[in-house]
């Protein structure tokens, strides 16, 4: 029989901020609620993703913009930034990859945690292996929520590739010294973003990418306007690259890639941001008949189907909806107020835009590439639009034409697009390229998920001289 102590209203897997997030709305509702966790508490984000990352590359936005602007731009001259002050600015997001800080706070919620790596071991019940080799198994009475988020993965099929030690995202966000020479495999997010970023820093970089072009999941512009970008800062990216083999004598020492187009390319290191996987490989699903290693498929109220009861939920990542941290803590925002409405008997709201109910994932998930130039895009693609069979057109407008572009950058340069519904008269998409322009995402956020009708945005009237500006010209296209 499971000790008393031992059993909670609801027990969490996982503390990045999606099952921190879990863990306080259940905890706010009075539920008594653990997180497991076998690493830091704070997750990806905090250590290996989002804060790291964007700590190494706000140096590199903030040295651009000062070029961009005549009179700042004699002040800053040919200077370049201090690697070894941005590394440490980098280490301070980080909090030096130590958790006191989250546990403090998970504490001072009233959130319990118990360290170690959890495993299902059956209905509502997870096992829990410490550090030292011991077993504590805990007990549900209403909920448990699978919040391991995602892992990096590399191809197979790759000789070499194992033996030259390549570095993953966490490798790239953390790395205490500069690399000379880094190779990048990949033209996704996480490519751009560090080929940038260790570019910026002083790193020799060749980006490789199989396809076309960079960010396919985006508008085509975007991936273009990034690439010479890029370019001009002196990264050497490659469209259509393949790797036959790597090859790093002895684990250690310079790694030499092999193109199948037959030519060679010595790096010190090589960063492969080829794709992710659920963490899920090794959780217990096995004991509850779902298949280890899968994404976890979920309704809109984030319950895993396919378990009976209803007492299994997964949030974050490690469902596949949307792989971006700020979606995966508004995912744990309807998981934890489902849990607590299931907990009190209450029936759930899972309608359109309910309570319980995640639907924004599929309406419109924003999203900002932080390279050279920002990416900011919500919503359906064009593309993406078409194909599900909606009658739309596509409005574009140059950035750099409106006044607060040219009083924000001297030749700024950017694009912007919105995709628009003919037949309901709102806007399914945005993507917008260029300096700054990460901070209009949420207008552009409000405007799709909200379904704001177009006769009515145009009385949102943007203040002059903003970068803004931009959707009067936006909307008049769309207004014909």
């Amino acid at each position: 029989m499971t000790d008393s102590a031992d059993e909670y209203d609801v027990i969490v897997l996982g503390a990045g901020p999606t099952g921190e997030n879990v863990a306080d709305r259940t905890a706010a509702a009075g539920l008594r609620t653990v997180v497991v966790e076998a690493e830091l508490v704070g997750g990806e984000c905090s250590y290996w993703a989002c804060m790291p990352s964007k700590a190494l590359l706000r140096p590199v936005a903030a040295l651009d913009e000062a070029r961009a602007v005549a009179g700042v731009r004699e002040a800053v001259g040919d200077r370049r930034l201090d690697p070894a002050a941005v590394l440490a600015r980098r280490d301070a997001f980080a909090s030096h990859w130590k958790d006191d800080g989250q546990v403090t706070w998970l504490r001072e919620t009233g959130i319990e945690l118990v360290r170690g790596h959890g495993r299902l071991a059956g209905v509502r019940t997870v096992a829990v292996e410490a550090e030292d080799g011991g077993e504590r198994v805990l007990t549900a009475r209403h909920a448990v929520a699978v919040c391991t988020g995602s892992r990096p993965v590399l191809p197979g099929g790759v000789p070499g590739l194992a033996e030259a030690h390549p570095w993953t995202s966490r490798d790239a966000t953390s790395s205490p010294t500069v690399p000379g020479r880094l190779a990048v495999v990949g033209g996704g997010v996480v490519g751009v973003e560090m080929a940038a970023a260790w570019r910026a820093l002083g790193s020799e970089v060749v980006l490789l990418v199989r396809g076309a072009g960079l960010l396919p999941r985006m508008e085509p512009f975007a991936g273009e306007l990034v690439a010479d970008g890029l370019q001009a800062a002196g990264v050497d990216v490659r469209l259509g690259a393949r790797i036959g083999a790597l090859r790093r004598a002895d684990g250690s020492g310079p790694v030499t890639l092999t193109l199948d187009d037959g030519g060679d390319l010595t790096a010190d290191e090589v960063l492969y941001a080829t794709g992710r996987a659920p963490r899920t490989a090794d959780i217990g699903l096995e004991q509850i008949g779902l298949k280890p290693g899968d994404w976890l498929e979920v309704d809109d109220s984030c319950t895993v189907l396919g378990v009976d009861g209803g007492w299994l939920y997964a949030a974050g990542d490690v469902n596949h909806r949307a792989l971006l941290t700020h979606q995966g803590k508004y995912q744990a925002r309807i998981t934890g107020a489902a849990i607590a409405a299931r907990a009190q008997g209450r029936t759930l709201d899972t309608s359109r835009w309910g309570a319980h109910a995640a639907s924004a994932d599929l309406a419109g998930a924003p999203q900002v590439v932080f390279t050279q130039p920002e990416v900011a895009a919500v919503g359906l693609t064009l593309a993406a639009a078409e194909e599900a069979g909606l009658r739309v057109k596509a409005v574009d407008h140059e950035i750099g034409a409106v006044a607060g572009a040219s009083l924000y950058a001297d030749d700024y340069r950017g694009r912007a697009r919105v995709v628009f519904d003919l037949d309901r008269g709102v806007i399914v998409g945005a993507c917008l390229v260029g300096p700054g322009v990460a901070e209009l995402l949420h207008s552009a956020t409000v405007a799709v998920v909200g379904e704001v009708p177009i006769d009515r945005l145009w009385h949102a009237v943007p203040a002059y001289p903003t970068i803004s500006e931009v959707w009067l010209r936006l909307l008049e296209g769309c207004r014909g």
